[in-house]
C-alpha cells in the first residue's frame, strides 16, 4: 500500500489494471454456448460481500433491493457466491435470473463467464475489481463512505476505464442507487449496447 507514495503516483499516472493474461478461448466459448443465443442484453449481478468483511453491512444489500431492475429487457446472470438464506430463497424462486454459480469454482471460471456478459452490476467486492481488470463494462454501487480505491466525488475510476460508479448519498440508502442504475440500464438496453461475441482480455 506504500508503493503509490514511493512511486509518486498521481491521479494522472495511476496505471490501468490490464495485467491479466488472455483467457482460454475454448473455455469462454463453452460458457457462451451454455448461456444460449444472445437475444437480449446479458447483465451480471453481485449484490453482497463476504459477511465476515468488516464493512459488509454498508457494502451489501439483499437481493430484493434489486427487484426494480428485473422488469427490464435483459437476461440477468447471478455471479453471487454463497448467497445468504433469504437471498437464496428468492433466487431459487425467480426464473428470470440465470444462476451457474455452483460451477464458478475459482476466479478463472468467473472471469470466463464475465467475458460472455455485456454488463456487470455489482457492489464493492473482488468481483468488481476482476471485472474492471478484464475491461468489462461494469457499474459499481458504492456506500456513502466507500473503499479508498474508489476515491470520492467522481463517477469513474482512473484504474478501470470501463467502470462507472453509482454512489449512495448521505441517506446511505441503496434504493436510490438502484433507481439510478435502473434509469441508466433502461437507456443501455434501448441503445443495444451489448456485444455480439465474447470479449477476451487482450494480451500485453
Amino acid at each position: 500500500m506504500s508503493l503509490p507514495l514511493a512511486f509518486g503516483t498521481t491521479l494522472a499516472t495511476i496505471p490501468h489494471a490490464d495485467y491479466l493474461l488472455p483467457l482460454p478461448a475454448a473455455r469462454v466459448q463453452a460458457w457462451e454456448q451454455r448461456l444460449g443465443p444472445r437475444e437480449r442484453l446479458r447483465v451480471g449481478l453481485v449484490w453482497s460481500d463476504n459477511p465476515k468483511q468488516g464493512n459488509d453491512r454498508n457494502r451489501s444489500m439483499p437481493l430484493r433491493t434489486l427487484t426494480p431492475l428485473f422488469d427490464l429487457d435483459a437476461t440477468f446472470v447471478s455471479l453471487q457466491k454463497d448467497p445468504r438464506s433469504d437471498d437464496k430463497a428468492l433466487l431459487s424462486a425467480r426464473t428470470d435470473i440465470v444462476d451457474y454459480t455452483a460451477d464458478l469454482t475459482d476466479f478463472v471460471e468467473t472471469a470466463e463467464l464475465m467475458c460472455c456478459l455485456d454488463l456487470m452490476i455489482t457492489v464493492c467486492t473482488s468481483t468488481a475489481h476482476l471485472a474492471g481488470t478484464l475491461g468489462r463494462p461494469t457499474w459499481v454501487m458504492l456506500p456513502y463512505l466507500p473503499d479508498w480505491r474508489w476515491l470520492v466525488d467522481r463517477c469513474d475510476s482512473p484504474r478501470y476505464p470501463t467502470v462507472r460508479l453509482f454512489r449512495q448519498d448521505e441517506t446511505c440508502d441503496y434504493a436510490a442507487v438502484v433507481d439510478a442504475v435502473r434509469t441508466e440500464l433502461l437507456r443501455y438496453c434501448a441503445s443495444g449496447s451489448g456485444n455480439n461475441a465474447p470479449v477476451l482480455p487482450a494480451s500485453r
